[in-house]
């Protein structure tokens, strides 16, 4: 008779060699090895849920306090990110500069701007209700100023490295690309926010037309990166299934843009009084083709979003490329709401945030279990 041999694993436990179980701290240290800047994108698209939400012309019973509870949400989502962020930096530098050098993640980097402006604009529209407005206007100008900075250093730091370091070949272009260069557009939209608080004359004025610059900076850039992105498209077909989400992004831009120029005539007659008509003119001039177009990519997006669902695309984290482009789309024609007195503009804001909404619960679920069953923080296959 022919018996098999017992395996290693089959050794009794008091002669096993195994390595010391690790600590709490070591177990958090490992799971954030593959922890990217793409995570942030999950605090932007809760705070412009927020945001979005307050900022509705129908009043919704319970709007209020759920935008409050979303705002927190999206505070405590900053936090701990910005933690786990640092601890990644720390103990896997190695991981943390092959992000940088590679060109499908380096973009996201623009990521964490976009997150301190959000939940920064978040704190002073929603959270003022809760903390004050003194401790809202003191969080929000020191996120405000943090995001610019970093959305500068990202709008020119990641396209230097796309020129210098990365290897990019025709025909890889993506929305992607887009990501550092919307920051400086995110800092024009919210920046005016904090206008009514700050001295009258030269310091507001300053504040009006610096967003004004940061606006120009990042929609010429746009402008620049954008026809390469519709050209891979058409030139060589629909993105890969778990990337298509990513083609939400391009609305990124396009609401920020419209949102930013309402903003502007809001805060334009106690800023820079002489301009105050101009900024409400172009509030709608620009806004109103601006939000067509949007509708349009959204439209054709959505149909390859639907494509992709029925070739078995599952969820990722790309998924929350659908939130924040949404949001800021919402927000812009809110904007027009105000500014024409147009119902339809009205309407338009709560359809979509109807679809923010649907498009954040169904991010967030996929994240809770992805985190639950441990897939989303594992190393990538």
């Amino acid at each position: 008779m022919v018996t098999a041999a017992r395996p290693r694993s089959a050794v009794p436990a008091r002669t096993a060699r195994s390595a010391p179980p690790r600590t709490g701290g070591e177990r958090i240290v490992a799971a954030v090895r593959h922890l990217g800047p793409n995570w942030y994108a999950s605090v932007m698209g809760t705070a412009i849920v927020a945001t979005a939400g307050a900022g509705l012309p129908a009043g919704v019973p319970g709007l209020g306090t759920a935008c409050r509870v979303l705002w927190a949400l999206s505070a405590v989502m900053l936090a701990v990110l910005l933690a786990a962020r640092a601890l990644h930096w720390r103990h896997h530098r190695d991981q943390a500069r092959a992000h940088l050098l590679d060109p499908a993640v380096a973009p996201f980097h623009g990521c964490l701007a976009m997150a301190l402006l959000a939940v920064g604009g978040a704190t002073l529209v929603v959270g003022a209700d809760l903390i004050g407005t003194g401790p809202a206007v003191a969080v929000d100008t020191v996120l405000f100023t943090a995001g610019t900075v970093v959305g500068l250093a990202a709008a020119v730091g990641v396209p230097y490295l796309m020129v210098v370091r990365h290897r990019i070949e025709p025909g890889q272009a993506s929305p992607v690309w887009l990501l550092p260069l919307v920051a400086p557009m995110v800092s024009a939209a919210l920046g005016p926010l904090l206008a009514p608080h700050v001295p009258a004359g030269q310091p507001r004025a300053t504040l009006l037309l610096g967003c004004v610059a940061l606006f120009g900076l990042s929609l010429l850039a746009v402008l620049v990166m954008l026809p390469m992105v519709f050209a891979r498209l058409v030139t060589r077909g629909p993105l890969p299934l778990a990337l298509t989400p990513v083609l939400f992004l391009v609305l990124g831009p396009l609401g920020q843009s419209a949102t930013a120029a309402g903003k502007f005539a809001d805060v334009a007659p106690g800023a820079a009084p002489a301009y105050a008509h101009g900024f409400a003119l172009f509030a709608v001039l620009y806004a109103v083709p601006v939000i067509g177009f949007a509708l349009l990519w959204l439209t054709l997006s959505v149909a390859l979003v639907v494509r992709a669902l029925r070739h078995g695309m599952r969820f990722s984290m790309t998924w929350w490329a659908f939130t924040f482009p949404l949001g800021t789309c919402a927000t812009g024609a809110e904007g027009l709401a105000r500014h024409t007195g147009l119902t339809a503009f009205g309407a338009l804001a709560v359809v979509l945030y109807a679809l923010l909404v649907a498009a954040w619960s169904a991010a967030a679920a996929g994240t809770v279990r992805g985190l639950l069953g441990g897939r989303l923080l594992a190393a990538p296959r």
